[in-house]
């Protein structure tokens, strides 16, 4: 082995150490009893959503203002699910072979709930995708998700 090699691979231990030594003085976050209620988190910061894959569905609306009007109102249908503290996640996937187009995470307690949400999206009623709903158990910290999200976004209240 060279000596730059074993000149990286020694700096590379010690940052290592310091790291983990760093974490073993740093003590961990206190429990907040109000952020946990907020969040509906249960007794192991939990909370029940549920996830849906958006896939390709079987009438691609053409090109053109139908289109435009079609995801303008798949975006105005997102924004409102999220201020009603429904839809806590949502964003595309990259080109997939598999169709998989976007993602939702919702917290509601069943899939049946989250059905008739996906109901009122354009792009389900028009066809352009379909959903698939799977129940998940997640970080009730996911319900943040929003509230973070808009601090990130230049001009966002």
């Amino acid at each position: 082995m060279k000596t730059t090699s074993l000149a990286v691979l020694a700096i590379g231990l010690v940052l290592l150490c310091a790291c983990a030594s760093a974490q073993e003085t740093t003590s961990a976050p206190a429990y907040d009893a109000a952020l946990a209620k907020r969040l509906g988190a249960d007794e192991r910061g939990m909370h029940r959503y549920v996830l849906v894959i958006l896939k390709t569905g079987p009438s691609r609306v053409p090109d053109g203002e139908a289109r435009k009007a079609m995801f303008a109102g798949h975006f105005a249908n997102m924004e409102r699910l999220s201020k009603a503290g429904k839809l806590v996640l949502a964003g595309p996937f990259e080109k997939d072979a598999a169709g998989w187009r976007g993602l939702f995470v919702f917290a509601v307690d069943n899939v049946e709930e989250a059905t008739r949400l996906v109901a009122t999206d354009p792009v389900i009623v028009n066809g352009e995708m379909m959903a698939e709903y799977h129940p998940w158990y997640g970080s009730a910290a996911t319900m943040m998700i929003p509230e973070l999200h808009d601090k990130l976004v230049p001009g966002s209240p």
